[in-house]
């Protein structure tokens, strides 16, 4: 695999679904599963953990909480501890608050 692409195949719901990085807005983790939310009010549960799946993902995305991986492309606004993804608010855990500050400020103008 080269490191240009750009989506990815889950298997859910005895389904193989091609799954494009820039349309996933978040991952929440939910035990051994992932509920990866995609653009369009779609949602998937995929089973695998957050860990193994973080080190499959593309840069872009970020682990911001225990329980939550973000993709820093969908974000709209940062507001105090809050990541806001469209209509979803997710909360940035105290340990990984510094790791997103600085990311995000390699990305300011």
């Amino acid at each position: 695999m080269t490191n240009q692409q750009n989506f990815t195949f889950i298997k859910t719901d005895r389904k193989l679904i091609k799954l494009n990085f820039d349309d996933i807005l978040f991952v929440k983790g939910l035990g051994n599963y992932v509920e990866i939310f995609v653009k369009n009010n779609k949602k998937y549960i995929y089973y695998k953990s957050l860990k193994s799946l973080i080190n499959k993902l593309p840069e872009e995305f970020m682990r911001v909480h225990n329980s939550y991986i973000i993709n820093l492309k969908n974000v709209a606004h940062i507001e105090d501890n809050h990541l806001i993804i469209e209509e979803h608010k997710i909360t940035v855990a105290k340990s990984y608050k510094d790791c997103l500050i600085s990311c995000i400020d390699k990305l300011l103008l």
